[in-house]
């Protein structure tokens, strides 16, 4: 009950934090709106009209990931910026415990994205929010951003080693988000992309909400996205304690 206590507060701390920056709010307004306009125009093109509504949901996906992106890099070198890395790693916590909340807090900022796309979609472009599950589609969307916070975690242990986080996540954002299929079918992609894409939580977690939008078997996507979550979580957690035991002992855990 501690931990769960401490996850919580922690989370609701730096979704605090991630509020009331100038930056972040900047880009949250921006971001989705641009993406919005874009996907919607890109299927228009296509002669895709019956695909509006998945086309908001998948750039309202992408909103979210860049939001947990750059989030878990950028929350790790604000730390090191702050001189707070080192305290943080230093609490009598295991360090998955104290870093968990920070990219869940992301995850919860970047929902934003998601909701801003949709009314977005509705107000300018008149898209009806006809959800074929509109029950199950609230429910995947929850469980694709916690997904992402773990896939968050993991990709945050990495980022206590580097210098510049935000070089690694300029890199991912736009494979990771082609690769899960967010806006672009895989069916599309070459067939190399499918093994990768069968691991990624971010796969998964796309396909429940595009199958809550447009209908198909919403369960079997969010139970598989969960199954990966958790793997993510684990290997997070081990990796973190890894990379932290070897910053310390290379004295590297405050370079910035």
């Amino acid at each position: 009950m501690r931990t769960l206590r401490m996850l919580l507060v922690g989370t609701l701390m730096h979704a605090k934090h991630l509020s009331r920056s100038p930056f972040e709010i900047a880009i949250s307004l921006v971001v989705p709106v641009v993406q919005a306009v874009l996907a919607v125009y890109l299927f228009r093109s296509g002669g895709e009209q019956d695909r509006l509504l998945q086309a908001a949901v998948g750039a309202g996906l992408m909103g979210v990931w860049s939001s947990v992106l750059f989030g878990s890099g950028g929350a790790i070198q604000n730390q090191r910026w702050q001189g707070t890395l080192e305290m943080i790693m230093m609490a009598p916590r295991r360090p998955v415990v104290v870093i968990l909340p920070l990219t869940i807090a992301t995850g919860i900022t970047g929902t934003y994205s998601l909701l801003a796309t949709l009314v977005w979609g509705r107000l300018l472009f008149g898209i009806r929010l006809d959800f074929a599950h509109p029950v199950a589609f609230p429910v995947a969307a929850v469980v694709c951003i916690v997904a992402l916070g773990m896939f968050g975690l993991l990709l945050a242990s990495t980022f206590v080693l580097m210098r510049n986080a935000n070089a690694l996540a300029n890199v991912l954002e736009y494979p990771v988000w082609l690769v899960s299929g967010m806006l672009v079918p895989l069916t599309v992609l070459p067939v190399w992309t499918g093994p990768i894409a069968a691991v990624l939580p971010t796969t998964w977690g796309a396909r429940a909400l595009h199958e809550a939008t447009t209908g198909g078997p919403v369960w079997p996507s969010v139970a598989m996205c969960l199954a990966i979550s958790g793997v993510c979580l684990a290997l997070g957690a081990a990796a973190l304690t890894v990379v932290e035991r070897r910053a310390r002992a290379t004295a590297t855990l405050a370079l910035a």
